[in-house]
Formats: structure tokens, sequence, C-alpha cells
């Protein structure tokens, strides 16, 4: 096959933690050409400050006018110029929340999907729109069936593992690690096995007490565990191996986060609140679940007395991952939705 027959695909999407790499690379190894717009670029600090200053602020302090609209159609018009000066033969789009609908006109017949690696209540998407716009592909099992028996062409692809990102650095911290999100029920599940006495640390913004992080959440308080800063993706994936045992807290999500394969694709071992992980792996040898806080610090416990247990669950987990549940598979699965 020549480069000028492979497939020219723009793939449209959220920079959050430059997921976006990871699906764009896998498309490349499929033999398409990729072109990769990040609708909700702010890459410097001067973009960073004006989103703070002239979005997030006024929204937060509820100052009269639709700032997020204006955003939204400043966002729009960015992409559609980038897919014009592209010329796609085909469009994925992830997510797709900020773009208004100009962009979806500017589409006009090109093939495309959509994909929603988040819960559908996160996103302003009506059914009517949904029906209508080509394949629509959930992380969840449950919200590709809701829609399909609304008239959807939905389709369940789950979350993946990158195994080109980096590679496991070997170490071991003896920590009971978390990179994330600081929702109320992780702050109050995290400082309670901290003062259980096991060695709890929590990366991210919300829980690091630098001036900078307060400040960008606007929030001063911070659960009582060792924290630091928000780290890249590639040393989360580190991070979450080099723990005696990582801990995956989703709540209410219906599907599984990222986190649900990275923790055993990278080695780690990974201490899971979700008893459905059953259908990407065996519990007990390479995830282990728990549903309360007493569970969850009886297996963080036995992740740091009882290393032969961990280390098996290690190499069954990446085992798996790798053979099962990388990003190579699920665009393999996504590209066979073409019309």
């Amino acid at each position: 096959m020549s480069p000028a027959t492979f497939p020219r695909l723009l793939l449209v999407s959220p920079t959050f933690h430059g997921y976006w790499s990871s699906i764009a690379d896998a498309f490349a190894r499929r033999g398409c050409t990729v072109r990769t717009v990040r609708y909700d670029a702010y890459d410097t600090t001067a973009e960073k400050l004006r989103l703070k200053t002239t979005v997030e602020l006024p929204e937060r302090l509820h100052l009269p006018g639709d700032v997020r609209r204006a955003e939204n159609r400043r966002l729009t018009e960015r992409v559609i110029a980038r897919m014009r000066e592209f010329r796609p033969d085909r469009v994925v789009v992830i997510k797709g929340d900020g773009l208004d609908a100009r962009f979806w006109e500017a589409l006009g017949d090109l093939p495309r999907i959509l994909w929603l690696y988040d819960d559908l209540h996160r996103h302003d998407y009506e059914d009517d729109f949904l029906a209508q716009v080509g394949p629509v592909v959930s992380y969840a099992r449950s919200e590709a069936e809701m829609l399909r028996g609304r008239g959807v062409d939905a389709h369940f692809i789950p979350n993946a593992f990158d195994p080109h990102r980096v590679e496991p650095t070997g170490a071991r911290t003896g920590e009971i690690v978390f990179i994330g999100s600081g929702y109320e029920n992780r702050r109050r599940l995290l400082a309670g096995l901290a003062a259980s006495g096991l060695p709890v640390h929590a990366w991210g913004r919300d829980f690091s007490r630098h001036p900078v992080d307060r400040l960008r959440t606007f929030s001063w308080r911070r659960p009582a565990v060792r924290a630091s800063r928000d780290v890249p993706l590639e040393r989360a994936y580190q991070i979450h191996a080099e723990g005696a045992a990582a801990v995956a807290i989703h709540g209410l999500q219906n599907g599984h986060a990222m986190r649900t394969f990275e923790i055993p694709g990278m080695g780690g071992v990974q201490l899971v609140d979700r008893d459905d992980v059953d259908q990407f792996y065996d519990v007990g040898t390479e995830v282990a679940v728990w549903h309360s806080p007493e569970e969850l610090e009886d297996l963080a416990r036995r992740a740091i007395a009882d290393p032969a247990w961990g280390n098996g669950m290690r190499e069954a987990g990446r085992r798996r991952t790798l053979a099962e549940h990388t990003f190579d598979h699920r665009i393999t699965e996504a590209d066979s939705l073409w019309g």
C-alpha cells in the first residue's frame, strides 16, 4: 500500500492526560495518516491564565454572561480551520464537549465516530443527535446498551492501556498509591487508610499542598495524607507499578476508568472497587476487589506484608493486559465501525 492510499484521519480530542497521543499512535499503526486537533489545548502559561481569568473564575463567581459559550465558539472555529486545512477522509471525535453545532455541520458527509470515554451524563448530547451522528462508542457497556435501545448506533469499547508510552522502572516504594482527582469519597478513603498507619501517598492537584495547586483548585483544604503534585501520565504509569499496591476508586462511574487497565498493564497490584472488573480480569489472581474501607485496608496490608502475593498479581495482570486490553486492541475494534 502506498502512502497516498492511507486514510487521512483527523482525531479531534480533549487534551486530558495526553490520551489522544495513545489513540493517534494506535490508528497510525493501523495504517492511517493521523492529524490530531486538541480542541481544549491551553499549552502556554498565557493561555492557561486567560482561561482561568476569563472563563473559570467568572463561572465560579456566577458573573453575568455566558462566558463558556463564547469560549466554545472560539474553540470550534479553531477546530474547523484545522479540519479544512487537513482535509481528512474520516474523523474520530473524542467526547467533543466544548464544540458547538457548527463543527458537526462542517463535517458534512465525512465518515465519523463519536467516542465517549466518560459517562453520558457528563455530555450535553441529545438522543436525536446521537442517533444521527454516526457510530457512537461508549466506554460503559450499560450505556451502550441503553443507547442502542434508543435507536443509537452505539458500541461498547472499554478503556485501555498503552504499553508504548513508558517501561516500568522496577523500583518498589512500599507505598499504597493513588493518582487522580480528589473527590470526597476518595479523600475519605485515603485519609482513613493513612489514619490506620498505612503509608498512603496521593498525587494530584486536589491533594497537593503547593500554593499553585491550591489556587488552581480554589481550595485550601487537603486530606491528611502524604501528597505530591500532578505528574505526567508516563510517570503515573510507573508510580502505579512502584507502589506496594495502587488503589482504584471509581465511585458512581458507569464504565471502568483508564486506571483499571493501566495499573495491571504496568505490573502494578490493583485494589479496585468494582465487582464487574471480572469482565476484564480474574479477580484474586490478576486484580483484587474491595467493597468497604475495612476490606481495602486488609488488602493494602496484605500487599505490603506479602510481596509474593503481590508479585503473582503483577505478573498475571500485566500478561492479561498486554494480551487483551491495549489501545491497539481497542482501535482494531473501532476501525471495524466505518461504513
